[in-house]
């Protein structure tokens, strides 16, 4: 534990972003995986205000700006081959940009059906799929796909669904991630409670559906770890955490590996309180999870998940003003972005003396804003029974 203890705690602001014109909240991050040092690595950052951000990685500076304009997007993502970059919007679309393009038009526009409002998405991992899913309309809640090939429809910018899951969540969908390195693997959370796990190489939703894990809570994000990423986690709107082992379906032992029904109630923070969770990093070069959570006065806690319960490590201060809203760890180089409501990115790197920084206060941001961010809650966790 020192040693992982030695890493993060030496993390250091080495870049903060610039001010940008109109202070949005920042709410998630994901950076390029293509590799081309002439030009710089990129970054794509989904502001409260319906836009995305491309920024250079090293400088963060701004280099342009995607819009969804007159509906709000919802999630960001980089395709794995390549520099497109790739939105959800509540208008039932996911957009595809060429990030190092200015064009504001939209390279590929993947339409949904009539009614979808879509909460999240992801690729799969040979950017072969794209998933989305939906709020409950009517009874339906859907996984709605697509094959995101370039040349699957010829030279058409848009295109239409493969098809989509409706039998398995009976409330909103909140977030979907596949698999890292399985294209088939992919799981969905919901505010009905569930995890679902689908082999989406099967033919039907039925079939497809590998097992379900029940948080017994409105489930706010979800994740993959563990060593082939053979565990599954999720995080609830009221701070609970759940992570099960998807290697003992077969098996006599049980899948739950740790249920904690608030984490903000449990874990003993060396260095103050913890108001809420962002995420979970899997690290693989430890093999370990670490659940990442925050204070309202921009403190980061991080936090070693084991069987027995989580543990604080560190915690990052003297960056943000206010709530820590998204995060993105680099793994090549253990280094890690933050973005918060005080509307900076913050660049951290390990060993690097910290330069003079002076930190942001906490801006008043028009009240729309607040309809579109993640509510945390202050209450004690109530238990909630499946109907």
């Amino acid at each position: 534990m020192e040693k992982i203890e030695e890493q993060f705690s030496n993390l250091h602001i080495v870049k903060r972003s610039s001010e940008p014109k109109e202070p949005t909240y920042l709410l998630d991050i994901d950076t390029s995986k293509t590799v081309k040092e002439e030009k710089g690595s990129l970054l794509a950052v989904l502001c409260s205000n319906g836009s995305i951000r491309i920024y250079d990685k090293e400088t963060l500076n701004i280099l342009r700006e995607f819009n969804g304009y007159p509906r709000l997007l919802n999630g960001v993502k980089f395709a794995n081959s390549c520099d497109s970059v790739y939105s959800a919007s509540t208008d039932g679309t996911v957009k595809c940009w060429d990030a190092r393009l200015a064009s504001e038009k939209p390279v590929q526009l993947f339409k949904g059906y009539t009614s979808n409002v879509f909460i999240s998405f992801d690729i799969n991992c040979n950017d072969h799929v794209i998933c989305a899913d939906t709020e409950k309309v009517d009874d339906d809640a859907l996984l709605v796909f697509w094959d995101a090939r370039i040349n699957s429809q010829g030279l058409s910018t848009s295109r239409d669904p493969l098809g989509t899951y409706s039998e398995t969540h009976s409330d909103d969908i909140t977030q979907v991630r596949f698999h890292p390195s399985n294209p088939n693997m992919v799981i969905s959370g919901s505010t009905d409670g569930l995890v679902n796990v689908f082999d989406i190489n099967v033919d039907n939703e039925e079939d497809a559906l590998v097992t379900t894990c029940n948080s017994v809570s409105s489930v706010s994000c979800v994740g993959w770890s563990g060593k082939d990423y053979k565990q599954i986690y999720c995080m609830t709107h009221d701070e609970g955490f759940c992570w099960w082992d998807l290697n003992h379906l077969e098996t006599d032992e049980p899948i739950t590996r740790l249920n904690i029904q608030d984490v903000r109630e449990i874990v003993n923070v060396k260095e103050g309180n913890l108001d809420y969770l962002i995420g979970g990093l899997y690290h693989e070069k430890m093999d370990k999870l670490f659940v990442i959570g925050g204070t309202n006065t921009g403190r980061i806690h991080l936090m070693n998940c084991t069987t027995s319960g989580l543990t604080h490590v560190t915690t990052l201060q003297g960056g943000h003003a206010t709530t820590v809203r998204s995060f993105y760890w680099n793994t090549q180089d253990d280094s890690l972005l933050t973005g918060g409501e005080d509307a900076q990115l913050l660049l951290w790197k390990p060993g690097t003396v910290e330069k003079m920084f002076t930190k942001k206060d906490s801006m008043k941001i028009a009240s729309s804003v607040h309809q579109r961010v993640r509510v945390h809650s202050n209450d004690s966790y109530r238990r909630r029974k499946k109907q």
